[in-house]
């Protein structure tokens, strides 16, 4: 039962760690993936060889695959609690006779605004880059102040020049 617990428990670990890595990756956080990738690996060999030195029990195999899948669940949690990066938000609403763009810049986010054509008339764009960390407190703030909004995000990965990129280098 232990040999069973002490498979669950490294796959768990090992699984996080290559979650990590790879949205380190995808972030461009080279250093820091190739850190966590030495730490991966080595937990990694470590529950491989119990698994393999122990193939007699499918009691083995199947607290690897368990231990997989927890890994997966629990890697991701942990990067939505670290919130690493920034989002980019864009907003259209009805009309440019709202005071969401003042609203969001008096919290301190870099909003840039226009005004387009809709299917049904003139709509006002903003587009919001804040800190993955801020996000939902952005969301609410729309959803207070224009209930109806459109909003898609995204995540940017380079960023050059503008109000932001002095904040982000700091």
């Amino acid at each position: 039962m232990e040999q069973i617990l002490t498979i669950f428990l490294i796959n768990i670990v090992y699984v996080s760690f290559f979650t990590m890595r790879m949205i380190m990756v995808m972030k461009g956080q080279k250093l820091l993936a190739s850190i966590l990738s030495m730490i991966e690996v080595f937990v990694y060999l470590m529950g491989l060889s119990l698994v393999l030195n122990n193939l007699d029990s499918p009691l083995n195999l199947l607290s690897y695959c368990i231990g997989w899948g927890t890994g997966v669940y629990a890697g991701s949690k942990i990067e939505e609690m670290l919130a690493l990066g920034y989002v980019t938000v864009q907003i259209v609403i009805d009309s440019a006779d709202t005071n969401l763009v003042a609203l969001l810049r008096k919290k301190g986010y870099g909003v840039t605004s226009w005004t387009a054509e809709g299917k049904d008339g003139t709509r006002h764009v903003m587009q919001v880059l804040a800190k993955r960390s801020n996000e939902r407190k952005l969301y609410e703030t729309i959803e207070q102040v224009a209930p109806k909004a459109f909003v898609i995000s995204y995540e940017p990965k380079y960023f050059k020049g503008g109000f932001w990129v002095k904040r982000i280098m700091k």
